[in-house]
Formats: C-alpha cells, sequence, structure tokens
C-alpha cells in the first residue's frame, strides 16, 4: 500500500477507529524496530479484500489483523482496535474478574490460616472457652459494680424520705440523679455483654462446621465465606478488647 493511499484511508475513519489505528501504528512499528526485522501485515476488509501492508493497515482496525515474518510465517495476532465503549466494558470486566480472583485467593488463605489455627477440635474448643471465659468475667465485672451502685444507693434514698419533691437538697437530688444514670448504663452494658457471649457461640458454631469439611478434606478456599464471619478473630479481638 502507497504512503498517500494509507493516509487517505486514515483520513475515512472516524475519531475511535483513526486513534487506534495510531496506536497500532505506533506500537507495531517500535516493537518492529527493536527487533531489526521487517513485518508483513495481512487482514480481511468489510468487502472480503486481502490487504497487506508493511505496517497496521487502517481498513481492518476494527478486524484481526496478522502479523507475519519474511518468510510467511506467522509472528503475531493484533486485536481489533477498541472503542471507547468497547474498551471500558472490557475494562469493567477485567476488573470483575480480578476481583474475583482476589476473592478467590483470599478464601484459600482464610482456610488455610484457619487449619495451622485449628489443627483438631480439641483446639478449637479451647479457643471457644478462652474467649467466652472473658467475655462471661467482663458480665460478672458488670454485676458487681452494678451491685456496689445498689448499695451506694440505699443511704440516698434513706435520706431522702426525710424530703418530699421541692424541698431536697440539690446534692442529694444530684447524686440519686448519677445513681439511677449509672445504674442503668450498667445494666445495658450487662445485657450487650450477655448478646455477645450469644455471638461468639455462633461465630464458633459456623467455624467449626467448616473446619470439619476442611479436615474431611475439602480443599482450601472451595467452601465460600463465612457466613458470620472468622470466629477466631472476632472473638479474640472481642475478649481482648474487653
Amino acid at each position: 500500500m502507497k504512503q498517500s493511499e494509507f493516509g487517505s484511508s486514515l483520513r475515512r475513519l472516524g475519531p475511535a477507529a483513526l486513534c487506534g489505528a495510531l496506536l497500532l501504528l505506533s506500537g507495531h512499528a517500535a516493537r518492529a524496530q527493536k527487533d531489526g526485522r521487517s513485518a508483513i501485515y495481512t487482514c480481511t476488509d468489510a468487502n472480503g479484500k486481502k490487504l497487506t501492508s508493511d505496517r497496521p493497515i487502517a481498513e481492518c482496525s476494527t478486524r484481526e489483523q496478522r502479523v507475519l515474518n519474511a518468510d510467511g510465517s506467522v509472528r503475531s495476532v493484533v486485536g481489533p482496535t477498541l472503542t471507547a465503549d468497547e474498551r471500558a466494558d472490557k475494562e469493567a470486566r477485567d476488573r470483575e474478574v480480578a476481583a474475583a480472583l482476589a476473592a478467590r485467593q483470599d478464601a484459600v488463605r482464610r482456610d488455610r490460616n484457619l487449619i495451622a489455627r485449628f489443627p483438631d477440635e480439641a483446639a478449637h474448643r479451647k479457643a471457644r472457652n478462652a474467649a467466652l471465659d472473658g467475655m462471661r468475667n467482663a458480665v460478672k465485672a458488670s454485676e458487681a459494680r452494678l451491685e456496689l451502685l445498689a448499695k451506694a444507693r440505699k443511704p440516698l434514698m434513706d435520706e431522702a424520705e426525710f424530703y418530699n419533691a421541692k424541698t431536697m437538697p440539690a446534692t442529694l437530688r444530684a447524686q440519686l440523679e448519677g445513681n439511677e444514670t449509672s445504674t442503668e448504663a450498667q445494666r445495658s452494658l450487662i445485657q450487650n455483654q450477655q448478646l455477645e457471649v450469644v455471638r461468639i457461640n455462633k461465630l464458633y458454631d459456623a467455624e467449626l462446621e467448616r473446619l470439619k469439611k476442611l479436615w474431611r478434606g475439602a480443599p482450601a478456599g472451595s467452601l465460600g465465606p463465612l457466613p458470620v464471619g472468622d470466629a477466631g478473630a472476632e472473638a479474640a479481638n472481642a475478649a481482648a478488647a474487653k
């Protein structure tokens, strides 16, 4: 193909195809120069005509082009130039594939860590008991603080019997209100701690079910995510936080 004919063909293309053709031209020309070998581009255009050139063929920017060596053997195959929308779709698909691969690798890593941390049921039971002990001790400590608040409230209530709402000293009223606020907060804390005990047990139950399958030989990463998370890590962190 003559240089003038090639330039005319480029001018007939749309902006997206023209940009793609120019990118093909620069990229393949650079590779050919680096290789120190001449390249022959060949393709069949939309009209069924076979075209050959020493550079990327603009008429085939949306079609596959073969790059031949001087002896006619195929050096490589150049895919069609993508439009902006096609390129965006491809990038979105590539991101989805990459995300799925990363999730798969993360699942394999988590399962392997799980087996390493709990080689048998006894090890898992020990970890469960440790997490529950920490939370149960926290509940006991909260209950003890609740008892102290009740003891502190009794003399305040005894003193308050001598007054009505209008004559009660401001200091006494403040002490009673502070005691009541602290008592309610402590009761709420105990309720949350008891719910945490239930949550920890659910976490370990789900984790144990998964471990049993892994111990029986299920491949790491083949079981999907844990429905309620990683019990060993979450319960340990919860116990440590208390």
